[in-house]
């Protein structure tokens, strides 16, 4: 059905007298019945859509309409007054495009293979491995080649054909107005290759699932969040496809003595009363194995933090350790020998108050508070 041989107002089913709106209904109705989504490998909706469209570019334009209305077809053709031809293939627009800007608007290259998916895997390590690094394991079930066709999806001693529908493009073309859109090819699903002998251990696609086995570097100084990524290690693609890559993100499990926070590592470590009254040293066993001495300065109170530097985590690719910053805790003793609370008796006798300043300060707060 050629544009030239029915009116243009026929064509969309309205009278010579419709308004823009009527026009562009019509118009709409038309094109969703008869695009080429919704009929595929129809060559008659195609042509009608062609036409339909055609019609409407027309009858849209009021410089257009007015001169076919005057002139018909005639308008159109040799030059006439209207100029061009309103039926024209669109074609030579998509082209234009496709020159200009390459595949992103239709290239004509052929069906690029279609990467397998990447994959994710959640592994939890300690704190310890976190510091050390160490390497590990795993054994997870992917997407793999096929072993009988070697990832070509066709029985062995076969091949698959260039699909005839696109050509071995994987996309075919679709005119709307003066655009020229693509999709996936129907009959090939984009790969433009069609298989008609699909090898019966994958079915055609080219993979199977089987579990595989990998070793895993976790560095020194991973931390919760930390991505891995094994390059290629994903699920393979379809037919011989490249495979997709495997990202293994980490988890550090919670400690029973240090906290973490970034390269900082944090402790809580009681110490005597006696202890914190004079002073003195206290050596606490690290996460990296080895005997970190703490100076404690005397007259030290509960919840005072001492820093140590460079007694943290290794940064992570990096060079140095963070710090760790050990919190105090005084303990009041709870088990006392004769000797000892005569001790602590002959202390209190000699008490004045100015041995805990921040005690006395607080109750001469409270009695000019109360009004004592």
């Amino acid at each position: 059905m050629s544009a030239t041989e029915i009116d243009f107002y026929e064509l969309l089913g309205v009278s010579r007298d419709a308004d823009g709106a009527t026009i562009k209904s019509a118009y709409r109705k038309l094109a969703m019945k008869h695009h080429p989504d919704r009929n595929p490998g129809c060559t008659e909706s195609e042509a009608k859509f062609k036409a339909v469209s055609a019609a409407y570019d027309c009858l849209k334009d009021p410089q257009k309409r007015a001169a076919y209305d005057r002139f018909g077809h005639a308008a159109f053709q040799n030059g006439g007054p209207g100029g061009g031809h309103p039926g024209a293939d669109f074609g030579d627009i998509g082209d234009i495009f496709e020159t200009i800007f390459g595949s992103a608007f239709g290239g004509g290259g052929r069906a690029q293979a279609r990467r397998g998916a990447d994959l994710r895997y959640d592994m939890q390590v300690d704190l310890e491995d976190a510091f050390h690094g160490k390497s590990t394991e795993l054994e997870i079930e992917v997407s793999q080649n096929c072993d009988t066709c070697h990832g070509s999806g066709a029985t062995p001693g076969t091949q698959a054909r260039t699909c005839n529908l696109c050509n071995g493009r994987g996309q075919v073309r679709a005119k709307q107005g003066f655009f020229v859109v693509e999709r996936p090819c129907p009959n090939c699903h984009g790969s433009g290759q069609v298989i008609t002998s699909p090898c019966r251990d994958c079915r055609g696609e080219g993979r199977v699932d089987r579990a595989q086995k990998l070793e895993v570097d976790i560095p020194p100084g991973v931390d919760t969040g930390t991505r891995i990524r094994l390059s290629g290690k994903g699920e393979a693609g379809p037919r011989g496809a490249p495979p997709g890559d495997l990202y293994i993100f980490v988890h550090v499990k919670p400690h029973q003595i240090f906290q973490r926070e970034g390269t900082t590592l944090a402790t809580r470590v009681p110490i005597s009363f006696t202890k914190a009254a004079l002073g003195g040293s206290i050596e606490i066993p690290n996460i990296d194995g080895d005997e970190v001495t703490i100076e404690i300065p005397a007259g030290i109170q509960s919840g005072k933090q001492l820093r140590q530097r460079g007694a943290g985590m290794p940064v992570l690719q990096g060079r140095g350790r963070g710090d760790l910053v050990v919190e105090i805790a005084v303990e009041t003793p709870t088990k006392l020998s004769k000797e000892q609370r005569a001790l602590l008796e002959e202390f209190r006798e000699t008490e004045t108050g100015d041995e805990c300043p921040e005690s006395r300060g607080f109750f001469d707060k409270l009695k000019t508070a109360l009004g004592g």
